[in-house]
């Protein structure tokens, strides 16, 4: 028996092409099902950057900080371009397939919200969302039980003696950018974070867009109201005090 590749035996690829099993006929749905396996390994890449990320700030080792999180960047950049890839397909092809994701919603992704959580939103909103995948996914709730990034950042910078101890955070930030050559570390930290925040940003509102574009004004799948429930998840901001302190400068 003639054995597989390296490449295919290393990385298994026999088995992932394997799971991609559309319900009907329609080429779309093996596509829409591709692009979203795609999604689920990137949320993973993402993840595995910011979780190496929140463990050198931990070990105060900004520089390995920095490229763990400017390589989290270049991947939501990536995460963003596959919602575009959706963009080829038209209303009437996505709908002829609809009808088997049932109740199916990106939503209930358990790694997406493992990605939140690390990032820091553990609202009750986020946390009621979560619910039902917080009992059969243990690695949710050993999240939830641990600092999350942002939390992290802030016990690193509270460590750094250049910085007075008496801010909150907002103005801390504030200090940061207004004296980028006395905080250079801080600096970095502060906009590739904000990177981050922002091509997440970018990325909800180019998933608002893609599923206007299909949907109209349709109801959402997974309960929720679609456009209108994407609208107002847009306007979350991670690491809001990074955003805030952009006022007072």
């Amino acid at each position: 028996m003639t054995s597989a590749p390296r490449y295919v035996a290393h990385g298994r690829m026999d088995e992932l092409h394997a799971l991609a099993r559309p319900h009907t006929d329609s080429p779309f749905e093996l596509t829409f099902i591709l692009l979203s396996q795609v999604k689920e390994l990137l949320f993973r890449a993402v993840y595995v950057e910011l979780d190496q990320a929140r463990r050198h700030l931990v070990a105060d080792q900004p520089e390995t900080v920095a490229r763990a999180l400017a390589r989290a960047v270049r991947t939501v950049r990536v995460l963003t371009a596959a919602w575009d890839a959706f963009t080829g397909m038209s209303p009437d092809e996505f709908l002829s397939f609809r009808h088997v994701l049932e109740g199916a919603s990106g939503i209930q992704s358990p790694m997406y919200r493992r990605l939140e959580f690390i990032m820091g939103n553990r609202d009750s909103a986020a946390l009621a969302l979560s619910a039902d995948t917080l009992a059969a996914y243990p690695e949710l709730t050993r999240e939830l039980s641990q600092p999350s990034l942002y939390d992290e950042v802030l016990r690193f910078l509270g460590r750094r003696a250049a910085l007075p101890s008496g801010d909150d955070v907002e103005r801390l930030w504030v200090r940061v950018y207004h004296e980028p050559d006395r905080y250079p570390v801080e600096h970095r930290l502060a906009e590739l974070l904000t990177d981050i925040a922002y091509e997440f940003s970018r990325w909800r509102a180019t998933h608002l867009l893609v599923v206007e574009r299909m949907l109209g004004r349709k109801r959402g799948t997974g309960g929720t109201t679609g456009v209108e429930w994407l609208r107002q998840v847009s306007e979350h901001r991670f690491f809001p005090e990074l955003w805030s302190a952009r006022t007072q400068l």
